[in-house]
């Protein structure tokens, strides 16, 4: 290879590198920010929210966001987008395998997508900062997870929720989406069976 054509690489890799510097101190920068918040949302402005003391965030109908894409490969290789589950209420859990309140939620989670898959209800993780899915898919096992978790090494599908509105801050996150794709309800902390089912029920009911 000419010099001319290594040098030519050079660039593309130091802006890879600068790119996925950007990235991962960006998804910090979120995860950090919302530490000791009580629950309450970044940015400014009407959230059309409201903080419940329960630590459950909710948002009443005609004033919820759209879920954004969610789309991509999951832990295991297959591809999943959260909009094919339109029509559902989907349960969605940021988590990673390095994490302990996850560890500690994991099993009520997959209790309670046990208890209500047949009544509608499609629960998805998106499993972030993790370096490779071997620890994700691990932990899984391990916990007898059985639901499709994307991805999101590097947090960019969390910061595809725009500011204000009902978005992953930390991890464990969990969200509540509607049947119509939008964002119900939220919570910043690790759930028991019974504060999910608490969480879940109000949306189950809509019609």
């Amino acid at each position: 290879m000419s010099a001319a054509c290594r040098a030519d690489q050079r660039p593309n890799r130091t802006r890879s590198r600068a790119a996925l510097f950007t990235a991962g101190a960006a998804v910090a920068a979120l995860v950090l920010s919302a530490c000791g918040s009580g629950g309450t949302s970044g940015g400014a402005g009407n959230t059309n929210f409201v903080a419940g003391k329960n630590g459950v965030d909710t948002a009443a109908k005609g004033h919820r966001s759209d879920v954004p894409d969610l789309s991509g490969k999951t832990i295991d290789g297959r591809q999943l987008d959260v909009r094919d589950y339109k029509g559902k209420v989907v349960v969605l859990n940021v988590w990673g395998s390095w994490c302990g309140p996850c560890r500690a939620e994991a099993k009520n989670l997959e209790t309670v997508y046990q208890d209500t898959k047949d009544q509608g209800v499609q629960f998805v993780g998106i499993n972030t900062r993790d370096s490779d899915t071997g620890p994700a898919v691990a932990f899984e096992k391990e916990f007898g997870v059985t639901y499709p978790s994307l991805y999101d090494p590097t947090g960019k599908l969390m910061l595809r929720f725009k500011k204000g509105t009902l978005n992953p801050q930390l991890i464990p996150s969990t969200l509540i989406i509607d049947r119509d794709g939008k964002v119900a309800a939220r919570t910043l902390q690790a759930l028991s069976e019974d504060s999910l089912r608490k969480m879940l029920a109000p949306v189950l009911a809509e019609k």
